[in-house]
């Protein structure tokens, strides 16, 4: 079970009423209407039952808190990373939250920065070569030394918001190569970057450029306490744990 230092539900914002729509509105008009799925942590879960749970509850409640205040509102896809996780396991899951799929399920690449198979250190800093962690916001591609890439905007100050200046980004790499890696026991790394195979990077990139979220998770006690995302998704996480708990009462 992951670690989730769970805030305050003081912390946790009114959320929004969904309108529904009503029963006089034309059939053609229903067909036609963008009707968007409302994604929960239940149904991510549903979706990817080998990953852990509270992670994808929490990327989610990060995900709305940033929405809340008019980040990515249109946003339609998240990739959950798990860096508690060994780089030789599948640790990065990409939701359609708008169709309820999942879209990837794959290894990925940490930094040289953040240690071996499963990373400990996890860094704002140039020239750290390392990870960084919390949510980002998914921006244009470009054609780099790696190939096709996509650029991410770090949203929590402090901890990714460097994102840009230090070209932490999505990209294919040879390296992630999980049959070398059974061999040396674990993935090659990147200097940063949440590297993916070549296989599948371009399709992965495209699904999340452009307006998308990204989130990294490790349970790292200074991020968890001091990120205002984080905090603010704990807050969401413990609300609908609560809210849960009485509906289930008889």
């Amino acid at each position: 079970m992951a670690l989730l230092l769970i805030a305050s539900p003081s912390l946790l914002a009114a959320i929004s009423p969904a309108m529904a729509a009503t029963s006089s509105t034309a059939p053609d008009l229903l067909a036609r209407a963008d009707v968007r799925y409302q994604p929960t942590a239940a149904s991510l879960d549903r979706l990817a039952p080998d990953a852990d749970p509270d992670v994808l509850a929490l990327g989610l409640g990060i995900m709305q808190c940033a929405q809340q205040h008019g980040v990515g509102e249109n946003a339609r896809r998240l990739a959950i990373i798990d860096y508690s996780r060994s780089s030789l396991t599948p640790r990065l899951w990409v939701f359609d939250l708008a169709r309820n799929t999942l879209l990837y399920r794959e290894v990925v690449a940490h930094g040289q920065g953040s240690g071996g198979d499963i990373p400990d250190h996890f860094s704002n800093q140039e020239g750290s070569h390392a990870s960084s962690l919390g949510l980002f916001l998914t921006g244009q591609t470009y054609e780099g030394k790696n190939g096709y890439s996509l650029r991410m905007e770090g949203l929590e100050p402090g901890f990714n918001d460097a994102a840009m200046s230090r070209a932490i980004v999505i990209h294919g790499a040879d390296y992630v190569d999980p049959a070398a890696g059974e061999a040396q026991g674990r993935l090659g790394r990147s200097w940063g970057c949440p590297a993916l195979r070549p296989g599948i990077a371009d399709g992965v990139i495209d699904v999340l450029k452009e307006g998308q979220f990204v989130f990294s998770y490790y349970p790292e006690r200074e991020w968890l306490m001091r990120s205002a995302l984080a905090r603010c998704g704990q807050a969401r996480v413990a609300q609908n744990v609560h809210e849960h708990r009485w509906l289930g009462v008889r």
